[in-house]
């Protein structure tokens, strides 16, 4: 509640009323949505779980039509590039799998974040819940289908991992190569921070274009487009490798600064890389801890700005 403060005028002169400051555009107020979302756990919880269970409602396996259209995807074009690229198919299957899933995470987080507003509409006009709640419900609902995922990167490394417990290259043995590669160990816990960012960033991600797609509805088309496109410059489904290997291929290490210059490369490489006993870049994390110190921040003003209209912008 606001006071409202009375200034006192001259002799003969009625006083006037100063009306209440509102603090619907602080940050204070921002932070308390954030806040009470992130306590609402139960709630969100139910919904992401919900969608996902409605989605595959009369399926005789469920859920793990994720895990087995996943899988099968991952299968066909691991055999398909190892054979294009001339690489083993033990050491480029798990590559391109583990890369697939966190993909799939990260592309259904920013083409679903931006629908996140939108297609709770009734609920928000409805349901005096914070904001923060539909973007966590959309991030659980991705996560759940990240976790039904990892079970492909579980067969796959279960069936090649003699080839990935120690050292290796993408072509093979070390022998004679530039690059090098650990193998899996303890260091491969390290992925667990790594999805850990993936989420968090998930968040703001959510909160930032769901707040801008729901206000001018041509965005998502744009950025489903950029999407698309990302994807091809993004190394997934072909190694990088290839471009830091040098020698033969010195023309085309040239790329690699456009490749580094890709924020997506940097978040599927702190979690990809140690999962297949791969050394990840400090590199790469001083970008995604920049990227989620910036990201929030902006989500932090959009909310702060913007959070009151979301309901009449649905």
């Amino acid at each position: 509640m606001h006071a409202t403060s009375t200034v006192h005028a001259p002799d003969g002169a009625a006083p006037t009323s100063v009306p209440p400051i509102s603090d619907s555009k602080t940050f204070s107020r921002a932070f308390a949505d954030i806040k009470t979302g992130f306590a609402a756990k139960e709630l969100w919880g139910h919904l992401g779980w919900q969608d996902i269970k409605q989605r595959y409602r009369r399926s005789v396996i469920g859920p793990f039509w994720i895990t087995i259209s996943q899988g099968i995807i991952a299968l066909g074009l691991g055999l398909l590039y190892s054979q294009l690229f001339a690489l083993p198919t033990a050491t480029f299957l798990p590559y391109i799998s583990t890369g697939f899933i966190i993909w799939g995470f990260i592309s259904g987080c920013l083409s679903e974040g931006m629908e996140t507003f939108i297609a709770n509409e009734g609920l928000i006009k409805q349901l005096p819940a914070p904001l923060s709640v539909y973007a966590l419900r959309t991030v659980w609902r991705q996560t759940l289908m990240l976790a039904h995922n990892l079970i492909v990167y579980v067969i796959v490394v279960a069936i090649f991992f003699t080839s990935l417990d120690q050292p290796y290259a993408m072509s093979g043995d070390c022998v004679g190569q530039v690059l090098c590669h650990p193998g899996i160990g303890w260091y491969s816990l390290s992925a667990i921070p790594g999805i850990l960012m993936l989420a968090l960033n998930a968040g703001w991600v959510t909160l930032l274009l769901g707040i801008i797609s729901t206000r001018y509805r041509d965005i998502p088309q744009v950025i489903n487009s950029l999407i698309q496109l990302l994807f091809y410059m993004t190394p997934i489904v072909w190694p990088i490798d290839q471009l830091m290997a040098g020698g033969a291929r010195d023309s085309i290490s040239g790329a690699l600064p456009f490749v580094y210059a890709n924020p997506l490369f940097h978040f599927i490489q702190i979690v990809r890389a140690p999962l297949i006993g791969q050394a990840v870049s400090i590199n790469s994390w001083f970008v995604v801890l920049g990227i989620t110190v910036v990201g929030w921040g902006l989500a932090l003003v959009a909310m702060r700005n913007y959070r009151s209209r979301v309901s009449y912008w649905v």
